[in-house]
């Protein structure tokens, strides 16, 4: 049963394969090693090498364990995941979270805590009745941590964080910290009482920080019953030599993460052919401030446009200045918000972060640090003096601009660590959205080479996990029952007997079948499969049957094999009826009154802040060496009107008409440069602007005018060109070594289900088919058990069966529903999805358009159409179809 409980916390907090592979492995110790307190550490490493051979040592007195994932996969959210398991499958009750500094010891307290943007336990039902009591350094003396009847009750999960750092400051001269004094509300210390407990598990984050710190010493006495340490650097410096951990059992370097698209792509930015010894140190300072800026404003610009054309939460970028000390930290503030720095442009928009400030101005800076991701925050620059230390857990750094002296490759660990976590969690293929730039036009080439090297971070990395398959899947043909059951099949997939014996014996009747199949094809118009009973169909059909199988000599009598052809006809029609579902081909036409085109309205432009260009500003990605120039192109043909540099660039796109857009286009154009001339020094300024980020600026109006695209038909034609369509076979890619699973069958394996092939199926129209979740898996039981007719559509087949087309915003697509099926009084179109798509804007609009398409259809035919949206979690075998869709019929508009 254990193994549910990963699938499932996998799927409730919707783990990335890294996480979910680090998950997985968890369980695996747990079946290979039964911890508590009497555990031999010696047999437990010895058991856990035996199956992770990368395990030399525990380095500990109790069994530890390091997971080492690159910062941005999402360490925190894995150790709620860790909770939730251990809690669920061992019955784990107490844990103890160490945090490194005070930065993440607050940002570890406010993600375990319930109601708040980044709850680690979002999705687990049982916390969301009983969240776990969390007991912090702050508040454990008062005796919150201690369990007693009159307070807690017996069930709740404790869970403890405490800061490393106040623990190491409390044990400096051999002092005992805090925890281990008496405390009047426990009735002994607090590190008492936890050392007594049973059931105690140790996570100890970022662990590299301070693994063999005193305070980290005086933690080890409590004796866990299992340790799990999470970082991105599995190693400890000893002098200039870094000393790997011996107990890593999984690893998922930044080289990986890059690969795979979960991390911004880092980059460095120069000048194109810039020459440092034309510039003295103030000089060049300022110039890499300007051009961090102007990569800002893009960035920026780039957000808003991608925010506007997709829908999705808008995001502020800001820009991240480390200074040398604390006296350059003010320097560069002043710099900045001076009005001769863009015309003082970012005035009240700078935070100046470092240890010299005291009182209220710390205070104020810290929150500002803080509430940096918040769209509405006006904080647009960070000045930090420390280096870029772990904690700052946030996704909208884009800009890095290092004014302080570091080792190139120092420069890249400890920038990159800090800004690479992705604000949509995800790459959405735009250079500028998924970048995280350095500019560092004095050490561009040294930070290139640094990358390059083969050690490097971006580079290399061993990925410590499942074995990868060498074998590339090949395709498998499986064709439809209907063909297997009139012609025979031989074996489906090598090794398995699934065999058909056709149902006609001799090679004349079954070529008689073959040529039936193909007529029926042609006779697609009529209204339904049944008509092909009719008498008058039937003749047709046998007639055509005979053309196609009169030889081209004539045969002698008695020799010629003799075929009841009326017979065949007949049989094949009837099997063609009972293996298909009647799919009408149903087009949807506007009618010719329909109009389209741009609403009137004022075009928001108060986020555009792009600054002129005097040179080209080149970007190179460190990971994929891919360039980039903010400035691109030769010179620009001159326009009379500055609207028309604009305007120009926007009839360029399809769905806008220079002849019926006009007052429009040079409406919001004139707005956009009133706008730059409300900021910019002169009209050469506008006008380099103009040219300079003609891209940005027309993307940005054009998204707008998306906005308020509208599309309206005072009627639709609706037009049935076939009455139903002919299955065909289907192909699937699977591993060579694939056996047929039945589908009854639970997937409790470690291999990824949509790799699967499953079989055993009595009313589905394939006698294969692969499922992309359990849920999937789950409902075709329901299927079966219901004894409906139905199938999966592959991709090819939603395209021939099914014209359905949705739109949200100026994203378009063709939808391919998830089943088809068919009961005695009733067709359905079904989609499974996890909870937390029910209500996604993308899902509803697949749904609105195929409900409309179910209308349509069951305009003909002898049985109506139903859209069912199914939650996955409502799908088990105590179900029924007819039940299901009481409660999940999805109507539409």
């Amino acid at each position: 049963m254990s193994q549910h409980h990963v699938n499932a916390i996998a799927g409730r907090l919707s783990l990335r394969p890294p996480q979910r592979e680090s998950l997985q492995i968890l369980h695996d110790v747990c079946q290979l090693v039964r911890f508590d307190k009497d555990t031999d550490v010696a047999q437990a490493l010895e058991a856990i090498r035996n199956e992770f051979a990368q395990v030399k040592d525990f380095e500990r007195d109790f069994p530890s364990l390091c997971f080492a994932l690159a910062t941005g996969v999402g360490k925190t959210r894995l150790m709620g995941a860790f909770i939730a398991y251990l809690h669920r499958a061992e019955g784990i009750q107490h844990f103890v979270v160490l945090a490194p500094n005070l930065t993440i010891y607050n940002k570890l307290t406010a993600d375990f805590t319930p109601n708040t943007p980044k709850y680690v336990f979002q999705g687990i039902s049982e916390f969301a009745i009983d969240p776990p009591e969390i007991i912090t350094g702050d508040n454990y003396e008062s005796g919150r941590g201690v369990r007693s009847g009159r307070l807690f009750g017996h069930e709740a999960v404790h869970i403890n964080i405490f800061n490393i750092s106040k623990i190491n400051s409390e044990v400096r001269g051999g002092s005992s910290p805090r925890i281990k004094r008496l405390s009047e509300y426990v009735g002994e210390s607090y590190f008492d009482y936890l050392s007594k407990l049973d059931d105690l598990v140790l996570l100890m984050d970022e662990s590299h920080r301070y693994r063999a710190s005193a305070g980290v010493r005086a933690i080890n006495e409590l004796r866990p019953l299992l340790g799990l340490e999470l970082t991105a650097t599995p190693q400890v410096m000893r002098g200039q030599n870094a000393e790997p951990f011996k107990n890593v059992i999984y690893s998922y370097p930044l080289s990986a993460a890059l690969d795979d698209g979960f991390v911004k792509e880092p980059a460095v930015a120069t000048r194109e052919n810039f020459d440092i010894n034309n510039y003295d140190e103030d000089s060049l300072e300022r110039l890499k401030l300007e051009d961090g800026i102007h990569i800002h404003e893009e960035t920026k610009v780039q957000l808003e446009v991608y925010a506007r054309e997709h829908s999705m939460k808008r995001v502020k970028p800001f820009m991240l200045v480390v200074a040398k000390d604390t006296q350059h930290a003010s320097q560069l503030r002043k710099i900045i918000e001076d009005d001769t720095f863009f015309a003082g442009q970012y005035k009240g928009k700078v935070a100046e972060v470092h240890s010299a400030q005291r009182g209220e101005e710390r205070d104020e800076n810290v929150e500002k640090l803080l509430s940096v991701e918040d769209p509405n925050d006006e904080t647009e620059i960070v000045i930090h003096v420390d280096q870029l230390k772990e904690g700052w857990d946030v996704t909208n750094l884009y800009t890095i601009v290092p004014l302080r002296a570091f080792n190139s490759r120092t420069l890249i660990e400890q920038a990159i660590g800090r800004g690479l976590r992705l604000p949509y969690g995800k790459r959405v293929g735009i250079a500028a959205v998924d970048r995280l730039t350095i500019v560092s036009h004095d050490r561009f080439q040294e930070i290139i080479d640094e990358a390059n090297k083969g050690e490097s971070i971006i580079r290399t990395g061993v990925v410590i996990g499942r074995d990868i398959p060498t074998q590339h899947s090949k395709p498998v043909d499986v064709p439809t029952n209907l063909e297997q059951r009139l012609l025979g099949t031989e074996e489906v997939v090598p090794g398995t007997t699934q065999k058909q014996k056709p149902l006609f014996d001799t090679e004349g009747e079954r070529e008689a079948a073959r040529a039936t199949l193909d007529v029926i094809k042609t006779l697609q118009r009529l209204q339904s499969s049944k008509d092909l009973q009719s008498d008058e169909v039937q003749a047709k059909i046998a007639e055509q049957v005979k053309e196609a199988m009169r030889p081209v000599q004539p045969e002698l009598a008695g020799v010629a094999e003799e075929i009841n052809v009326e017979e065949v006809v007949a049989e094949v029609t009837q099997q063609y009826i009972d293996l298909s579902i009647d799919i009408p081909r149903i087009v949807i036409v506007p009618s010719d009154d329909a109009t389209f085109g741009y609403r009137d309205f004022d075009l928001e432009c108060s986020h555009v802040r792009l600054q002129p260009v005097s040179q080209e500003i080149l970007i190179q990605h460190l990971h994929d060496h891919d360039r980039y120039k903010l400035q691109s192109g030769p010179s620009t043909a001159t326009e009379q009107r500055l609207e028309d540099y604009l305007v120009r660039a926007l009839i360029d796109f399809d769905d806008i008409s220079y002849d019926e857009h006009a007052a429009l286009l040079y409406k919001l154009s004139g707005q956009m440069v009133a706008h730059l001339r409300s900021y910019l020094a002169n009209e050469d300024e506008v006008l380099n602007v103009l040219v300079a980020h003609n891209r940005q600026l027309v993307d940005t109006i054009y998204a707008q005018m998306q906005e308020n695209y509208f599309e309206q038909a005072s009627s639709s034609e609706v037009k049935i060109t076939r009455g139903f369509t002919t299955f065909r076979p289907s192909v699937f890619l699977a591993p060579p070594d694939t056996k047929v699973r039945n589908f009854r069958e639970p997937v409790d394996e470690k291999r990824d289900i949509r790799r699967m092939l499953f079989g055993g199926f009595a009313c589905c129209l394939y006698s294969i088919q692969k499922f992309g979740s359990d849920p999937e898996r789950r409902f075709a039981v329901v299927l079966e058990n219901e004894k409906a007719k139905w199938f999966k559509p592959t991709s090819e087949d939603a395209r021939q069966f099914f014209q359905i087309y949705y739109r949200v915003g100026i994203e378009e697509g063709h939808y391919e529903p998830d089943f088809v099926a068919e009961t005695e009084a009733q067709k359905y179109l079904c989609e499974v999805k996890a909870k937390g798509e029910m209500t996604d804007e993308k899902v509803l609009a697949k749904a609105d358009k195929a409900a409309e398409w179910c209308r349509h259809a069951s305009s003909i035919g002898d049985k109506p159409w139903s859209y069912l949206l199914i939650p996955d979690e409502s799908i088990d075998e105590s179900k029924t179809l007819a039940g299901l869709a009481a409660a999940y019929t999805y109507h539409g508009d």
